[in-house]
């Protein structure tokens, strides 16, 4: 490896660790109450260390919350591509959702809790990944219907999946009794099954 490419590895290393403290403290204590000072301080880097890696706070917060959406919207359109069964598919896009959650539990709760705080000129491009995101899931649902497995791709479908899945961060624990697999499982099957033992007459 050359110095060239040895200094890209050691940026890449640091941009990374970085993003990392910053999901911690973010998740931790909150956006907003997080200072450079304090990622001074977790990371052992100097505030022009810090700049020359991101530009401000908001651009560390956006890499954060946009790196996952990118990341998830890639799985399910690589699902997406793949010949399989509908139920297969949802189960694997469930699974897929929650391991990046038990993987990476503070960056996933600075995206889903901490969005707001994005401003006016990035909003445009998050709300973009949002909706692309959310297609995701849409499109499963409807190739599903389209087969004949699913009843329906309705938005309130595909928004209870969603909560289902996002709202996790709130109570999983990577650590826990059970895996990211077996909570998609139940969420699927509670999904596909229901509550109800028999049919509403």
């Amino acid at each position: 490896m050359g110095k060239a490419q040895g200094r890209q590895r050691s940026d890449a290393d640091t941009r990374e660790r970085l993003l990392r403290v910053a999901a911690e403290l973010f998740a931790a204590n909150g956006y907003h109450a997080t200072g450079m000072k304090e990622l001074e301080k977790a990371t052992g880097l100097g505030r022009s260390s810090l700049y020359y890696q991101f530009s401000s706070k908001e651009e560390m917060l956006f890499e954060i919350v946009t790196r996952y959406l990118r990341e998830l919207i890639d799985y399910g359109n690589d699902l997406m591509s793949r010949d399989m069964g509908a139920e297969e598919r949802l189960r694997l896009l469930s699974r897929g959702v929650m391991r990046t959650i038990a993987r990476d539990l503070p960056e996933l709760t600075v995206c889903f809790r901490e969005v707001h705080a994005i401003g006016e000129s990035r909003r445009g491009e998050l709300m973009d990944l949002h909706r692309r995101y959310e297609q995701v899931w849409t499109d499963v649902l409807e190739v599903g219907v389209r087969d004949g497995v699913f009843r329906t791709s309705s938005a309130v479908a595909v928004k209870a999946l969603l909560g289902m899945h996002h709202y996790s961060y709130l109570w999983f624990r990577p650590d826990g009794p059970r895996s990211p697999e077996e909570v998609a499982d139940a969420f699927v099957d509670l999904f596909l099954n229901g509550l109800l033992q028999r049919p509403l007459t």
